[in-house]
């Protein structure tokens, strides 16, 4: 099982799925969002495993403002370039992702 933890390290959500996998035992690869963001492939994969752009986004971001008023191919671009517009943590496990801290949604994504 190749599972990906995308966060930012002062995000309290990161922390708890961080804690959630550990206790688990479960082996997991981190990834600093704001480091490495995600590719075109990644972003690709996880767009079609939660459908919605607009899911992906974090609305308190500093330039929401600006990123709303795109259309999706503008607003899926602008998330490579900004990693910081994400929602987090995005976790990954093959073709299937969440978006979000949710117990429930973590143990039927494993």
């Amino acid at each position: 099982m190749n599972l990906q933890v995308f966060g930012k390290t002062k995000c309290f959500d990161t922390k708890k799925v961080e804690r959630f996998l550990k206790e688990r035992g479960l082996k997991f690869h981190l990834i600093n969002i704001l480091d490495k963001g995600l590719s075109k492939g990644e972003l690709t994969s996880v767009l079609n495993a939660v459908g919605s752009i607009d899911s992906l986004t974090n609305e308190k971001a500093k330039d929401y403002h600006l990123f709303k008023h795109l259309t999706d191919e503008g607003k899926f671009d602008k998330l490579l370039d900004c990693p910081e517009l994400f929602k987090t943590p995005i976790i990954r496990c093959g073709k299937n992702a969440i978006v979000g801290f949710s117990a429930k949604e973590l143990e039927r994504l494993l």
